[in-house]
């Protein structure tokens, strides 16, 4: 059995491989067609003239699910190993809600283009990165309060090193992103795809973007850390009949006719 193949260790080697695809395919296509620059353009220029628009929006779209169910496993699968420890439980549950927000925000990225919906795009931007650190954090946490009996000390500090690297990033990207959208390079910026090294501004622009694609792998570089964890998980779906009949309610039935119809590894 390959490594990949162990319990549900395909999940977040899924979501790290299609999302790096989504980006680096998207990237190609316009640096062919000539829509943005080549050295180190916006991730969401990249993604804003068709066709790589619609490719950069449906592969990311994918990526939105695969993330939300590598999400819901790492849940279960920490609810498991501490079934009697509120404190862990509670940060297990907030962990979940921050992550599907982020991934919600990765769904209007996907579907709401920079130079289209300014505004919304940056609010699927902040849900995704801002509300995805917090999620990295809680789930850093997490692997403290687990350590050493149900995880590695390496494991910790390897997300830890991953948060604060993703933390370095959108400082980073913050500060250069106001100097450069500050009105003293210009105005109308967000639309501009194409820009010349001797440009005012292409300084914060360069800084600015290499935060971003940084940023992003940061990201997919966290969910790496999930490979060894989820090599020892599986999960049962258990489908209960509650009638002998599809037009019937359930409740004209006796508890004892319910019966088993599913049970099944996925």
């Amino acid at each position: 059995m390959w490594w990949f193949q162990q319990g549900l260790s395909f999940l977040p080697v899924a979501l790290v491989v299609w999302s790096a695809a989504s980006f680096v395919f998207s990237y190609i296509t316009a640096i062919v067609l000539h829509h943005v620059d080549p050295l180190v353009p916006y991730i969401s220029d990249t993604g804003t003239i068709p066709p790589e628009r619609c490719l950069f929006g449906i592969m990311l779209n994918v990526s939105t699910f695969l993330g939300m169910a590598t999400m819901y496993v790492r849940y279960k699968q920490v609810s498991a190993l501490s079934p009697e420890k509120p404190k862990i439980l509670k940060l297990n549950k907030l962990g979940l809600t921050l992550g599907w927000m982020s991934c919600f925000g990765l769904c209007i990225i996907a579907n709401f283009q920079k130079c289209i919906l300014y505004y919304i795009h940056v609010l699927g931007a902040c849900l995704t990165f801002g509300v995805g650190s917090i999620y990295m954090l809680v789930q850093t946490i997490l692997s403290y309060l687990m350590q050493p009996e149900l995880h590695s000390k390496d494991i910790f500090w390897a997300r830890l090193a991953v948060f604060l690297w993703s933390c370095s990033s959108i400082l980073s990207m913050f500060v250069s992103s106001v100097v450069l959208y500050s009105g003293l390079y210009g105005q109308n910026l967000v639309q501009k795809l194409h820009w010349n090294p001797q440009e005012r501004g292409y300084t914060p622009h360069i800084i600015s973007t290499v935060s971003e694609w940084s940023l992003a792998f940061s990201f997919l570089s966290f969910f790496l850390t999930y490979i060894r964890d989820f090599q020892k998980i599986s999960l049962r779906a258990v489908v209960s009949l509650q009638g002998q009949t599809l037009h019937e309610s359930p409740g004209s039935f006796r508890a004892e006719e319910q019966a088993l119809l599913i049970a099944g590894s996925i």
